[in-house]
């Protein structure tokens, strides 16, 4: 069971009442699918979003639910992932009740700067991917796997195989 609740990261978050093990689809990113276009009108002079951008990156997820109250961490217990057209926040390991939820958001594109709370030891103190600065220029070589725009999260990262409990799941689905 999940909840919402003020959190230590960034103003509510979601938490688990129960263990949740690592492999497990958690929730599902919900809300109406909307365009680029739409998305930028729709929160152009807002500082925060709940958009989960799509792997065609032509396609929105405007959040609402439970799921778009999961906060950002550079050491999250969750991770995000397509399957079948739908957003998945999947246990990364083993959660504890109590515990808040958390994934990467990887921004990858934005107008300034998207400053980290989330206090982790390995923190980067953004939400931006590694080797990104706000401008959207590249500060290093190495990107990180995960394509999220500012305004738009995406997955974190896509596997070639899915585990079994997933892919039942996604059929369930």
């Amino acid at each position: 069971m999940l909840i919402v609740r003020s959190s230590k990261i960034h103003e509510a978050g979601c938490y688990t009442t129960a263990p949740i093990r690592k492999g497990k689809l958690v929730i599902e990113y919900t809300g109406p699918r909307i365009s680029n276009r739409e998305g930028e009108r729709r929160y152009k002079h807002r500082e925060h979003t709940f958009l989960f951008g799509m792997d065609d990156r032509k396609t929105l997820i405007d959040g609402y639910g439970m799921a778009a109250f999961i906060n950002h961490s550079c050491d999250p217990n969750c991770e995000t992932d397509q399957i079948k057209g739908k957003v998945w926040i999947i246990a990364a390991r083993d959660i504890a009740a109590g515990e808040e939820l958390a994934y990467d958001y990887n921004l990858y594109d934005g107008d300034g700067p998207a400053p980290c709370y989330c206090g982790s030891a390995n923190c980067r103190g953004t939400l931006y991917e590694e080797g990104r600065d706000p401008s959207g220029k590249k500060e290093r070589k190495k990107r990180s796997k995960g394509k999220k725009k500012q305004t738009r999260a995406r997955d974190q990262k896509r596997r070639k195989m899915e585990p079994p409990e997933r892919e039942d799941a996604a059929r369930a689905a």
